[in-house]
C-alpha cells in the first residue's frame, strides 16, 4: 500500500488563493487520507500490468497509477483503490473532489459501499484527467449502480477506486488530493 501521509493536505487547496478561500474551502470540503494499494486483473487471470508510486509531479506530491491495460485473457483493468477510513462520514456531502492529471484517457471512479456484498458490484463514473493539474468535482448523483439495484447511500460509503479500464491502453494518471464535497 502507498500511505501519502501529508500528500492529501499538501495538495487540496490552491496555493494561489486568498486566507478567505481557504476557510469557505474547509468549511465545504473534507480533505481524505488515504492509503492506496494496486489491484488488477491478474486476480482474475489476465494480464495488465502496473504500478502505483508516490511521486512528485508537475511539480505536486501525488499517487501515479502508471501501466498497461491488456484485453487478453478476458482481463482490462489496473487500478488504485483505497478504504476510507472508519471516522469518514460521507452523508451531508455533494460529492467527490479529485486533483489529478492523466494522459487524456479516461478513468473510472468506482465507490463502494457497505450495501454491496459482491466485487463486482459498484457505483460508477468516468473523468479524463488532461495532463495539466486540475481539480474534478464528481457528484454522487453522477454515479450509476453496476449490477446492483441497491440505491447509492454516502453514510454507507467505504471504498474508492481509479481505475484503468475498457481498452487496451496505456495508463497513467496522478492524484494529489481526494475531498468529500459540498456544493
Amino acid at each position: 500500500m502507498i500511505s501519502p501521509g501529508s500528500l492529501a493536505a499538501k495538495g487540496g487547496v490552491d496555493p494561489g488563493a486568498t486566507a478567505l478561500d481557504h476557510a469557505e474551502h474547509k468549511e465545504s470540503a473534507m480533505e481524505l487520507n488515504l492509503n492506496w494499494e494496486y489491484v488488477a486483473d491478474t486476480v482474475m487471470g489476465g494480464v495488465s500490468r502496473g504500478k502505483i508510486t508516490a511521486a512528485v509531479v508537475k511539480g505536486r506530491d501525488a499517487v501515479q497509477l502508471t501501466g498497461q491495460v491488456s484485453l487478453e485473457n478476458d482481463g482490462g483493468f489496473i487500478q488504485m483503490a483505497a478504504d476510507l477510513p472508519p471516522e469518514v462520514q460521507a452523508l451531508g456531502f455533494t460529492g467527490l473532489e479529485v486533483d489529478a492529471t492523466g494522459n487524456g484517457e479516461a478513468y473510472d471512479i468506482r465507490l463502494r459501499t457497505t450495501d454491496l456484498t459482491r466485487p463486482w458490484q459498484s457505483y460508477r463514473t468516468a473523468f479524463t484527467p488532461g495532463p495539466d493539474w486540475g481539480s474534478y468535482r464528481l457528484p454522487f448523483a453522477a454515479f450509476e449502480a453496476h449490477r446492483t439495484d441497491a440505491p447509492f447511500n454516502p453514510a454507507n460509503l467505504r471504498r474508492l477506486g481509479i481505475v484503468a479500464i475498457g481498452h487496451a491502453f496505456a495508463a497513467d494518471v496522478s492524484v494529489a488530493a481526494v475531498r468529500l464535497y459540498r456544493a
